[in-house]
């Protein structure tokens, strides 16, 4: 546990050293996720070898979805002008692939452990994420991911993540796992359609894992829809109508706003006879394409952003519900025992009392002195007897305690899974019932004033951030 923990100190004190020149906002946000940590680590809501600091890439992060066949890998390679990623008409790559500048000239192609094993990567312990959905299929990580190495100018200082063709109903469930988790860490999502199939309603099922269920989420503005290789349609009498199609498609699964792009790629476009209506394509293409490229240029802005709200959540969640959780569930754990303690003596007394009526009733001797003389005449005498008492209603009382957290548990598995708060609260509220820890202790460990006010200080340093990133980009003062 001391080697692993060092080693994750190293990581983030390499981290601050490099944010140090390259981004100072960033370099604050570490220290900050240094105090939050701090706080995890007293109250057992976290291990010393865990941080909440490497739960979120630090790199930029773009990911490229689509259906099959949509035109990822060929959009990719031309961004990167290298054909780095195979393409064609049908599905090249059922994988994940992950890539990363190398000042190199040659590629390399490195197996999914990579990523799965390097905490650097967005994809680190993929394989236990994957294992949770998809029992056993952690162990093959590798047919879920790779890594790819370019080098290409544009790919400095970010990460692209293209990912395998959406068949809705043939996707596994791990890919369906590793998708969210890729479009959860990402700072912009694109999301490519195939303009030759000028049916999308039926492709209705993937128009809902890739629209309906994004739509709604507070980061919905990362996502571009992208309608590729709109050149196959310029053969039609009317090409708006493929555009059309595919908006009132879009429209049902939900998106109502927001920018609607139309792209092709010149190396292997279709020729477009009709002068004017290749010159109105391609004026159109180089539009969006110069919107969409700059949009991944600003990824770095977009960033920033992201670790400071990642931050801000990370604190706000812990003090809005990893405390309250654990604070009740603590509640209902001393409510049990304490009941059951009652209970449990009450019980004693009354059956010490019905055996003490029944022998004075039966064997007419006095209730009172009867009793004493038959304690004080066993070997170990009264007060001997006593300790006995007190010893077994300890045992008793401890036993209880353990019970009533073993039940607890269950209900509070059940509320993480609903809410999913930050910090292990299992862990802690187990330590917070150990033995040794009083009953009426009406706080979790390490919870207090001086806990609180380094959340607010948290909090606060976000609030900095926050205003200190604007004034790179904006001047409110005029």
């Amino acid at each position: 546990m001391t080697s692993t923990a060092d080693a994750l100190q190293q990581r983030l004190s390499e981290l601050e050293s490099h944010l140090e020149q390259e981004n100072p906002v960033l370099l604050n946000a570490v220290q900050s996720f240094r105090a939050l940590d701090r706080v995890a680590y007293r109250m057992g809501l976290m291990q010393p070898n865990q941080s909440f600091a490497t739960q979120i890439p630090w790199w930029p992060l773009i990911s490229i979805l689509g259906t099959f066949s949509a035109g990822k890998s060929t959009f990719i390679n031309y961004y990167l002008g290298q054909k780095l990623q195979r393409s064609g008409n049908q599905a090249v790559d059922d994988r994940f692939t992950v890539i990363v500048y190398s000042p190199a000239d040659i590629s390399h192609t490195l197996p999914g452990v990579a990523l799965d094993s390097d905490p650097r990567f967005p994809f680190f312990r993929m394989s236990h994420a994957i294992d949770e959905v998809a029992g056993g299929e952690g162990s093959r990580i590798d047919t879920y991911l790779q890594l790819k190495t370019c080098n290409s100018e544009r790919l400095r200082g970010k990460i692209i993540i293209d990912s395998p063709g959406f068949d809705a109903d043939a996707q596994r469930t791990g890919v369906l796992r590793i998708a969210d988790h890729m479009i959860d860490l990402s700072d912009l999502v694109l999301v490519l359609f195939d303009a030759r199939h000028p049916e999308p309603g039926a492709m209705r099922d993937t128009l809902k894992h890739l629209v309906a269920d994004t739509i709604k989420r507070p980061d919905a503005g990362k996502f571009l829809y992208i309608l590729n290789q709109l050149d196959s349609a310029a053969g039609e009498d009317n090409p708006e109508d493929v555009v059309a199609a595919w908006l009132r498609a879009i429209g049902e699964a939900g998106l109502t706003a927001g920018r609607f792009y139309t792209i092709y790629c010149p190396e292997v476009a279709i020729h477009i006879a009709d002068e004017h209506k290749r010159k109105r394509f391609e004026k159109k293409r180089d539009e969006d394409l110069n919107d969409i490229y700059r949009r991944m240029e600003q990824v770095e802005i977009e960033r920033a952003y992201r670790i400071i709200a990642a931050l801000r959540k990370s604190a706000t969640d812990f003090s809005r519900d990893s405390v309250p959780l654990l604070q009740e569930a603590m509640r209902r754990w001393r409510r049990r025992t304490l009941t059951t303690d009652a209970l449990l003596a009450l019980s004693a007394i009354t059956a010490f009392m019905i055996l003490s009526l029944q022998a004075h009733q039966w064997q007419g001797f006095t209730y009172h002195a009867e009793w004493l003389e038959l304690i004080k005449s066993l070997p170990w005498g009264l007060e001997s007897f006593e300790g006995l008492l007190l010893t077994l209603a300890l045992l008793v009382h401890f036993s209880v305690r353990q019970v009533a957290a073993l039940s607890v548990i269950p209900w509070l598995r059940k509320q993480i899974q609903a809410s999913n708060p930050p910090g292990q609260v299992i862990a802690a509220f187990k330590a917070n019932t150990r033995f040794w820890r009083p009953v009426f202790l009406g706080r979790p460990f390490g919870w207090g004033r001086q806990t609180r006010q380094a959340l607010d200080e948290v909090l606060q340093s976000c609030e900095s951030a926050i205003q200190t990133l604007n004034e790179r980009f904006t001047n409110p003062r005029g």
